[in-house]
């Protein structure tokens, strides 16, 4: 016994010795120096150690922007519920969704697993990098890691079989206890190293559902049954050769429920959201960067794609340039400056079309793209072909059906007698689901039913007078402008007619000056003979 203490005494005083020979040269060796000393420090401290150690850093990622890894995410979701029971310090906050705290290790803290017998060490780190930029958010130089630690005999069953069941077992924990988040995309910032994250999240809160939406009940389910049938298709789209993604065009006009439409598929299908806003892209580079960054199992929306850039527009103009007619070049160059001036953005129609349907868009799995616009003539038939935005889906007016879920939702009414008069009108005008919403919105803490169906009758009424209205102006103004059409052809007939009269009295009067010049002509000769 006294021989295997001497043995762990002397390596006690080795280990010492090289902590010692290791803060020496941190702090009086050269840097450079250093690096080439502590390499062979390593060496023999992991000589001495039997232990390993493998690390999982929260980010990765470039220079130019990073990430969250998905390991780390998933080691994290698995040490969760042993955290609770074995840490000694705990940190807590209030995730979006639970009644509970949520309770994790913090940091500098360790606890211990255990695998088929094989005793395993977690260990959550934290470093403050240093950064020579100024930043208002200095969080962004704090990155954690979570460090394992086993003995070195148990190698191979750790790397092969232990590291596995941990991101398995975390990835089904995360999706149980998924929660759904709203991603908006970073404007570029440069050199700031808080704005290397492209994306920046929220929890999304908002609680509508299919059950919520008012549109025709079939058209509702159509739009189910097509989600769920994409959820489900991961054999079948490998089966085919396609990449696991599905576009959707939500058109119609405005206040019809297209960001209501979004955040329902969000929900039912348990996807997180990334609104991606166009404007603050820089080039195609980064949207591909943007897109190639989202995870699985997300709803990319571009909401108002019709106004996001002018990629129709940009399309325009390059087949204007190709045309026959001579165009000033000196013009031509000053436009196309300005219209660059206008907008910081360089995203192209083509860059665009590649990320969502060219080899960029199989970079991910179960993704869906949805566009959302209240002119769907105006987008470049190129953008929502088969293959791009897979199903579109008409966005329309408030219709019976619809009024009848409001009714249901906001004043739990399933009939009233109010409701035929309220049928008769709906199918007579055009009035947005959100109009119908607000009209039906109680306004007292009674919550009389009876005076929201009257308000929204008024409402209906009012629309009713105000379309008979713009339609007899419209009607007039086409009288008017058919009187003036009628006017102005006869004028200009009247004028053609006078000007044909002009041109024969001309050519009479030229007529006679010829017979009279040649009367005189003969008269002439007659007296010369």
């Amino acid at each position: 016994m006294s021989s295997m203490g001497d043995i762990w005494m002397g390596m006690g005083t080795l280990m010492g010795g090289v902590m010692f020979v290791y803060t020496m040269i941190q702090q009086f060796v050269p840097r450079r120096v250093a690096d080439y000393l502590l390499v062979y420090v390593y060496r023999i401290t992991a000589y001495a150690n039997p232990y390993m150690e493998i690390s999982f850093d929260e980010f990765v990622g470039g220079e130019r922007y990073v990430k969250l890894s998905e390991a780390y995410t998933a080691v994290e979701a698995y040490l969760a519920p042993k955290s609770k029971k074995l840490a000694k310090r705990l940190k807590a906050q209030i995730v979006e969704g639970n009644k509970d705290l949520a309770l994790s290790m913090a940091d500098h803290e360790e606890i211990f697993d255990d695998f088929g017998g094989v005793k395993i060490w977690w260990y959550l780190g934290k470093t403050n990098q240093e950064s020579k930029s100024f930043s208002f958010y200095p969080s962004a130089t704090e990155k954690r890691h979570l460090k394992l630690q086993f003995h070195r005999r148990y190698r191979e069953t750790v790397t092969k079989s232990y590291l596995n069941h941990v991101i398995k077992v975390g990835k089904e924990s995360m999706i149980e206890n998924r929660h759904i988040r709203l991603y908006s995309n970073n404007p570029n910032r440069g050199y700031y190293q808080w704005s290397k994250t492209l994306w920046s999240h929220v929890e999304f809160e908002h609680p509508v559902t299919f059950h919520h939406l008012a549109m025709d009940p079939e058209k509702k389910q159509e739009i189910i049954d097509d989600l769920e049938t994409f959820r489900l298709g991961k054999d079948y789209y490998l089966q085919i050769g396609k990449p696991w993604k599905r576009g959707y065009l939500l058109y119609g006009p405005p206040g019809t429920g297209k960001s209501s439409m979004i955040a329902a598929m969000a929900k039912l299908l348990n996807y997180d959201i990334y609104d991606l806003e166009l404007t603050a892209v820089k080039d195609n580079s980064e949207l591909r960067n943007l897109l190639h960054d989202t995870s699985n199992k997300s709803i990319t929306v571009i909401e108002d794609v019709d106004c996001s850039l002018n990629l129709t527009g940009k399309r325009k103009k390059k087949k204007k340039k190709d045309d026959k007619d001579e165009k000033d070049p000196v013009k031509e160059k000053e436009d196309e400056e300005e219209e660059e001036e206008k907008s910081d953005s360089k995203v192209t129609l083509s860059g665009l079309l590649n990320v969502i349907d060219g080899l960029w868009s199989a970079c991910g799995k179960e993704r869906i793209i949805v566009f959302t616009t209240n002119y769907v003539e105006k987008l470049d038939p190129a953008l929502i072909r088969s293959g791009r935005m897979d199903k579109h889906i008409e966005m329309s007016y408030c219709c019976y059906e619809g009024f009848k879920v409001f009714a249901k939702n906001y004043l739990n009414l399933d009939s009233h007698e109010l409701f035929d008069t309220i049928r008769r009108l709906i199918a007579e005008v055009k009035v947005s689901p959100s109009d119908v919403a607000e009209n039906l919105m109680p306004k007292t803490i009674k919550r009389d039913s009876q005076l929201c169906l009257q308000n929204l009758i008024k409402a209906l009424d009012k629309i009713k007078v105000d379309e008979k209205l713009k339609a007899e102006e419209e009607e007039a103004k086409k009288l008017k402008a058919e009187e003036e059409a009628i006017k102005f052809k006869a004028e200009e007939e009247d004028a053609k007619k006078l000007k044909a009269e002009e041109e024969e009295a001309k050519n009479l009067k030229a007529e006679e000056d010829a017979k009279k010049k040649d009367k005189d002509g003969t008269a002439d000769v007659t007296s010369v003979l």
